[in-house]
């Protein structure tokens, strides 16, 4: 029985945008379910990009690097967060924060690592506090 979250398999095994695309839906969801609202998706500016803006329940500010892979035959998707990235991803965050004068909220750096794998249902692993730039 295939997923009704899940388009055409062999679609994203083939275009890896619209598997990045996918995989920050699909993790999108995921932390919803967890009990996170979303601030903002592919914030970008100058500075960097940021896949997710998410607030968690205890109100922490989440800046989440989403990283999805179609399998992990050469490296695991965590690797792929390199010191440069998270560099950008602070200079980012802190531009969002000051644009939307957000101040005095705990935030943090979060990864969410998504395989699709040939088959059966993706792997998702959620790192919290991932990295502090």
């Amino acid at each position: 029985m295939m997923m009704d979250w899940l388009p055409s398999r062999n679609k994203l095994l083939a275009d890896k945008k619209s598997l990045g695309k996918w995989g920050e839906k699909h993790c999108e969801g995921f932390l919803k379910k967890k009990g996170f609202k979303k601030l903002a998706r592919n914030f970008s500016c100058k500075s960097g990009e940021i896949d997710l803006i998410m607030v968690d329940t205890d109100g922490a500010v989440v800046f989440v690097e989403v990283k999805t892979r179609t399998d992990e035959d050469l490296t695991s998707a965590e690797s792929a967060i390199t010191a440069a990235k998270k560099t950008r991803m602070n200079r980012a965050a802190r531009y969002f924060l000051a644009t939307n004068n957000i101040k005095d909220r705990p935030l943090r750096f979060d990864v969410v690592a998504i395989v699709l794998g040939q088959k059966g249902r993706p792997q998702i692993r959620h790192y919290e506090n991932a990295f502090v730039p």
